[in-house]
């Protein structure tokens, strides 16, 4: 197997199943991933559920036509390269494609190795087109909700996303900052250029700053070469500053400098870069807080918030839960090629009324796992019982929610889970934040803000 079978997947497209074979044939003995589609409207649905880097198509087939899906395939993936397959009669509709946005087309009968340099040549060119791995397009969220809070979050979203004000996303761990911020790029006109993410929480702070402005060879130690910025890469893109609130009062300074001019100056280097990008930035903080107690600045804060969109907790919009797990639920059933796994009505009543403290991306986990530990092709509340906490546990946060007498009941489940999944892990933070399908710093700030002592119980699960 060669290295562009691990890189590359390609969808053909043709309604002759002969056609179909030779393209399999001869893509997948260059290593390429191939997906096979008989008509338009079978390309569509496998588009909608599957990750591909590049698309084959006849121009001409029953039903929909090329330029029909063309037309569909912009909608659900408006970075997917194009080639057309056409017979001689059909060029002037192939030319008519490639103006449309198609990468290029062959006339039929084609040439196998013609073919194929065009498609490695296409890849050569572009080694940053790559298939969001993630097989729901975010564009399409928007029509996978029923909360009407984030059917209004979405409208919004489809506004902002035209214009290119900066916009902050705000909201617990693991609701999506990230993919909104995803989908303000992909409606964007500047979703055909880069969207760089900067995982500014991750990231050392003495690394940070060559990460986003790059450096010029002997600037520093160990800097034996020229290196291009973050910042760079997003020009005419966007950049995704994500947990923003983590930078440095010094990065800070130079992130202001950079949105107020649009220049960038590399580490070492006396000469300045224009860079045209979006500045998208997230964070699952308090900035405000952070402002009066002098750790953030302020005129940072109101140039990264033009436009401040505020991601619901997935206890604020329970609608959403079955339609969400259904969808992961598939997902995964497809990727591990499993048969699909029937979701009971008790099942999605469990799911509702857990409180998921780790938001969306703990229900992604426990489906993930739930659909593997699951027996008789039916997900039932004990399977996800092993997969979020023990189902006394579970018993008690439900009694607490059903509580008339307590008001914050929600909070009360928050803290339980917390408490429990450190008394799973022996007190171990770190752990226990995988648990619950959250990041370090989130259970760090709901310790502290639950007045936790997880020192305490550490001692005790010894």
């Amino acid at each position: 197997m060669n290295q562009a079978s691990t890189e590359h997947t390609i969808l053909i497209v043709d309604d002759d199943p002969n056609v179909l074979e030779v393209l399999d044939a001869r893509l997948s003995s260059a290593g390429y991933q191939i997906y096979k589609a008989s008509s338009g409207a079978q390309a569509v649905k496998l588009l909608e559920k599957t990750p591909v880097d590049l698309m084959i198509s006849d121009m001409k087939m029953p039903g929909m036509s090329g330029m029909e899906l063309l037309v569909e395939a912009r909608e659900l993936r408006p970075e997917l390269p194009i080639f057309f397959l056409t017979a001689y009669g059909t060029i002037p509709d192939a030319v008519l494609a490639v103006k449309a946005g198609a990468v290029d087309y062959l006339a039929k009968p084609f040439d196998g190795r013609e073919l194929l340099s065009k498609i490695n040549g296409h890849f050569k060119r572009n080694p940053q087109l790559r298939a969001d791995r993630d097989p729901a397009p975010v564009v399409h969220d928007v029509h996978r909700v029923d909360s009407p809070i984030m059917k209004k979050l979405y409208e919004v979203v489809k506004k902002v996303a035209r214009s290119n004000v900066n916009v902050l996303v705000l909201g617990e761990s693991g609701v999506g900052k990230e993919r909104v911020a995803r989908m303000l790029h992909q409606m964007s006109p500047r979703r055909k250029k880069p969207f760089v993410v900067v995982d500014c929480g991750s990231t050392p702070a003495g690394l940070l700053e060559s990460e986003l402005f790059g450096h010029v060879r002997g600037s520093f130690t160990h800097a034996v070469s020229d290196k291009k910025g973050l910042i760079e890469t997003a020009d005419r893109g966007t950049l995704f500053l994500d947990e923003i609130g983590n930078i440095s009062p010094e990065m800070q300074t130079r992130l202001l400098r950079f949105i107020e001019d649009r220049k960038i100056r590399k580490i070492g280097d006396l000469k300045e870069i224009p860079v045209d990008c979006r500045i998208v930035a997230a964070t699952n903080a308090d900035l405000s807080e952070d402002i009066k107690a002098g750790q953030f600045r302020e005129d940072l804060y109101y140039r990264l918030r033009v436009v401040t969109l505020k991601i619901p907790q997935l206890r604020e919009r329970r609608e959403d839960i079955p339609i969400l797990a259904e969808h992961f639920m598939k997902t995964y059933c497809q990727e591990y090629k499993m048969a699909p796994v029937e979701l009971p009505h008790e099942t999605i009543k469990w799911l509702a009324e857990y409180p998921w403290p780790g938001n969306v991306r703990e229900l992604k986990n426990a489906i993930e796992a739930g659909i593997v530990l699951c027996r008789n092709g039916k997900l039932l509340p004990e399977d996800l019982h092993q997969t979020v906490l023990p189902e006394a546990d579970q018993a008690q946060a439900f009694e607490s929610e059903s509580d008339d007498a307590a008001p914050f009941s929600l909070e009360e489940n928050e803290r339980i889970a917390i408490v429990r999944a450190l008394k799973q892990t022996g007190g171990v933070q770190k752990d226990a934040a995988e648990l619950l399908g959250i990041s370090r710093r989130a259970i760090h700030y709901k310790i502290k803000k639950y007045d936790i002592d997880s020192q305490a119980i550490r001692a005790q699960t010894k």
